[in-house]
């Protein structure tokens, strides 16, 4: 694929893994090959997959999270210039209590370039890990 070809998120559809093999790949593989660099590299890994998406609009962003096997993302307060998500899903209780040292980093990365490019305006993310409660929240807050 092209560097300026993009997909529809609807080719999410023909898609079809069970999870294990990712979070390996994710918890275990990535971070030994990425070393201290790994949060970084994940979370520009997420923007630049952002990127080979044609977003229209946050739903396209919430179908993309729930296809990519991330979670249920839910936009729960807007701001001028912030936007705070959570994301909630049996996949991240599972995540959260394996021995794994889970992070979010990737979908931080993914959100935040979905989010500029629907809104046209540069945006970056935190997220922080409610454990107790099993849940993500993201904050993205628009940088221009």
């Amino acid at each position: 694929m092209s560097k300026k070809q993009e997909m529809p998120v609807t080719v999410l559809d023909e898609l079809h893994t069970a999870g294990a093999g990712y979070d390996i790949i994710r918890y275990v593989g990535l971070p030994d090959v990425f070393g201290n660099q790994a949060d970084a590299l994940l979370y520009f890994m997420g923007k630049n997959m952002a990127r080979k998406f044609e977003f229209q609009s946050l739903s396209d962003i919430v179908y993309a999270f729930e296809k990519l096997g991330w979670g249920h993302l839910e936009l729960v307060k807007e701001k001028k210039n912030e936007l705070t998500f959570q994301l909630m899903a049996d996949t991240i209780v599972y995540r959260l209590n394996s021995p794994l040292d889970t992070e979010f980093r990737l979908e931080a990365g993914f959100l935040s370039e979905s989010i500029g490019l629907v809104n046209q305006r540069p945006c970056e993310c935190e997220e922080e890990i409610h454990k107790k409660i099993h849940q993500i929240e993201f904050s993205a807050v628009f940088t221009d």
